[in-house]
């Protein structure tokens, strides 16, 4: 099976993290989802969607409130629907409405946490579901990992399909609409799978950081690049070497995996954004 052959690839390392499973499938997950971050990132950060995916992570509280009051044993499922629906809603009012993107969802984000706290503090069960905030990858299972895997090959698919679209539309939409792409639909069709991109990683970067994660990354690639597949190509290698010396200090710290990850992307951000500054001097 490919997963054994992994854990016996990882084994082959000399260092002590190496022998344990819980690290490497955590290890493994670090590899599939950084870079499926960065893609989605470089978008979500092109198209100043940075404070819509806040929203999205955050309605994950919701989605397991309504599971819970459905009777669900895994949210998962609600926490799909209501991203799907939120996702979709967002495109629509972004094109009826004459609000701005930030008051529209500055108003939605207000009501989906705040109906999510009510109905998971009832009774004083909010605790149960904490782990949901912060997240676990090193509790990642060989299911999960498969998946990974499967959102990955989505993602990889949508690109080469709709990758040119996207990145024109983000430059200027108006632009695409003239050459004839239908703007709605790339907008909406990202938006559903940068939906389903969050919602199956919660469990493993949780909720408070999932943000940071997509964000981080793509911001400090940009501060370096000068051209589209520049800014690609660094996102994925700056995700990529945050995941990796995040998961692996923080089996030697004893510190959350997802939030150690973040900083070592912070770092990364930093030392862009005075690169950048110095070259632009």
């Amino acid at each position: 099976m490919p997963i054994d052959f992994w854990y016996k690839l990882v084994n082959t390392l000399p260092f002590e993290w190496a022998h344990y499973v819980f690290m490497e499938n955590a290890l493994l997950a670090v590899l599939l989802v950084t870079p499926l971050f960065a893609l989605m990132g470089t978008m979500v950060v092109s198209n100043r969607m940075v404070f819509f995916t806040d929203v999205l992570g955050h309605s994950a509280l919701t989605g397991i409130a309504i599971g819970v009051l459905l009777g669900f044993q895994d949210p998962v499922l609600p926490m799909l629907l209501l991203a799907v629906l939120l996702s979709v809603g967002v495109n629509l009012l972004k094109n009826m409405t004459r609000a701005s993107m930030d008051t529209v969802l500055g108003v939605l984000f207000a009501f989906i946490v705040a109906l999510g706290i009510v109905i998971l503090s009832r009774r004083g069960g909010f605790a149960k579901y904490t782990g949901y905030l912060i997240g676990d990858i090193l509790t990642v299972t060989p299911a999960q990992i498969g998946w990974l895997l499967a959102i990955a090959a989505a993602v990889m698919v949508y690109w080469l399909a709709a990758g040119n679209a996207m990145i024109f539309t983000s430059i200027s939409s108006s632009l695409a609409r003239s050459r004839k792409v239908n703007t709605f639909w790339v907008e909406t069709s990202f938006t559903l799978l940068l939906a389903l991109v969050v919602i199956l990683s919660i469990r493993l970067a949780g909720i408070l950081i999932i943000n940071s994660l997509l964000v981080l990354p793509a911001a400090a690639a940009r501060n370096i690049s000068r051209n589209m597949r520049a800014y690609t190509a660094w996102a994925v290698l700056i995700s990529l070497f945050s995941g990796i010396s995040g998961l692996i200090v923080s089996f030697y710290w004893g510190t959350a995996s997802g939030a150690t990850i973040v900083l070592f992307a912070a770092a990364c951000y930093s030392v862009s954004a005075l690169f950048g500054a110095g070259r632009n001097r």
